[in-house]
């Protein structure tokens, strides 16, 4: 049975960067897409990212391009997330989730199936 722990949150202040990782354990990683989804306090759950299986195509939402980077490892069974220029409306849990590669790069958060118990970010000067 696929699992997923997610590492890597913390404090930090705006304009700074986090690495978020999302370690796999149970099954291999190879074969799901791999998402990121944030949830803040009052908020509706929102997906960031997510990268496919092979990594050839990733899907961002318009809130972080051009300053957050997914990646994948499958040798480490690790899918990484960097944040850069974080702002305090990135505030957040954030949490990985795995769907079917069927899906292709999708951010509908009801085809993942296997989430991680997310990991808190907060950025705050």
């Amino acid at each position: 049975q696929l699992q997923l722990v997610e590492s890597g949150g913390g404090l930090v202040q705006p304009g700074g960067s986090l690495r978020l990782s999302c370690a796999a354990s149970g099954l291999t990683l190879d074969y799901y897409t791999i998402g990121w989804f944030r949830q803040a306090p009052g908020k509706e759950r929102e997906g960031v990212t997510c990268i496919t299986n092979s990594g050839g195509s990733t899907n961002y939402a318009d809130s972080v391009k051009g300053r957050f980077t997914i990646s994948r490892d499958n040798a480490k069974n690790t899918v990484y997330l960097q944040m850069n220029s974080l702002k305090p409306e990135d505030t957040a849990v954030y949490s990985c989730a795995a769907a079917s590669d069927a899906y292709g790069a999708t951010l509908q958060a009801r085809w993942y199936r296997t989430w991680g118990q997310g990991t808190q970010v907060t950025v705050s000067s």
